[in-house]
């Protein structure tokens, strides 16, 4: 009786293993489409990861991880000694919460402005002109942002003289850097973000603003109780992701814009790790601090994903 039960048992294991290879096999374009999306995960993600243990060592270059001094947490301890890290990692907080405040509501408004266009070829045009921005290196776009606010050749300037003003050194002054760097993110990236909006837009059903309006309600009702209603996931899915990515401001945008005249409130956790790992050569401390915020990162989404599951019963996982 065992035997018959073992062999049933070996011959369902064969079947099913033969169907996975037979499903590979069928739907393996597939397969194939996805294997460079997964190979770049494993490859520039998930493999680097490895090199985390440097953040517990004294790492030396020409010594390698092996052969490396193990120092423990000291460099995490350094972290919340250091003045200047306490200072970097404000600024960060800071300029992430700005961006999420202005820079968040942003495209949600746009896509509900151009929702109500009904001329095509403006509409078209509004957001060709919205969406190029997107496609600007930050390159391009810091060179833009610190010629417009020049004090010599700037326009902006040029109208505060025309009005009797005195030019303002925008570029110099820490105060303003911060405004500086949410308006030129929210500018560039506005209009490409509006696109996932306009997408959701599109899927509600008309018949619902049909009877909306048999039922007398106006425009700003309809929005109220129809369209954000229906954009609630997508906002909720896109504003957990942005704040799990709360401490990555991103690199390119800060570099180009800062200055050492601003430094004090203009330096991120990003260029932070450039000017003291890649620069000054301290590899294990600047590691450490990646790792702080991952984990951050981390504490960040997961407790958000709970809220917003708890509160809105949509979530990310």
């Amino acid at each position: 009786m065992n035997s018959n039960e073992l062999t049933v048992k070996d011959v369902s294991t064969e079947m099913k293993a033969v169907k996975k290879k037979n499903y590979f096999l069928k739907h393996w374009p597939i397969y194939s489409m996805i294997m460079p999306g997964v190979l770049y995960f494993l490859i520039f993600k998930y493999i680097p990861l490895a090199g985390s243990i440097i953040a517990f060592q004294d790492y030396n270059v020409f010594k390698g991880i092996s052969g490396s001094t193990f120092v423990g947490f000291k460099h995490f301890v350094n972290l919340f000694t250091y003045p200047e890290f306490t200072q970097v990692f404000n600024n960060t907080l800071l300029i992430s919460l700005y961006k999420l405040l202005f820079g968040f509501p942003a495209p949600i408004l746009l896509a509900l402005l151009l929702n109500e266009v009904r001329k095509m070829a403006f509409k078209r045009t509004v957001q060709t002109v919205l969406y190029l921005p997107h496609f600007l290196s930050w390159v391009i776009v810091g060179g833009l942002v610190i010629n417009l606010l020049s004090p010599s050749t700037g326009i902006v300037n040029e109208i505060i003289r025309a009005f009797g003003g005195k030019e303002i050194f925008f570029m110099q002054e820490p105060g303003y850097f911060r405004s500086i760097v949410v308006g030129s993110g929210v500018w560039k990236d506005v209009g490409w973000n509006t696109i996932i909006y306009m997408a959701a837009l599109a899927g509600i059903n008309p018949q619902l603003y049909e009877a909306a309006e048999v039922d007398g309600a106006g425009k700003l009702r309809q929005v109220w109780n129809i369209t954000l209603p229906s954009l609630l996931p997508t906002i909720m899915i896109l504003l957990l992701l942005q704040i799990g990515n709360i401490l990555d401001l991103g690199f390119e945008q800060i570099y180009m814009l800062l200055n050492p005249l601003v430094r004090e409130t203009g330096e991120v956790l990003d260029t932070y790790i450039y000017r003291v790992g890649l620069v000054g050569g301290q590899f294990s401390y600047t590691t450490a601090i990646g790792i702080f915020k991952s984990v951050i990162g981390l504490i960040l989404i997961v407790g958000a994903n709970q809220l917003s599951k708890k509160t809105t019963g949509n979530s990310i996982y």
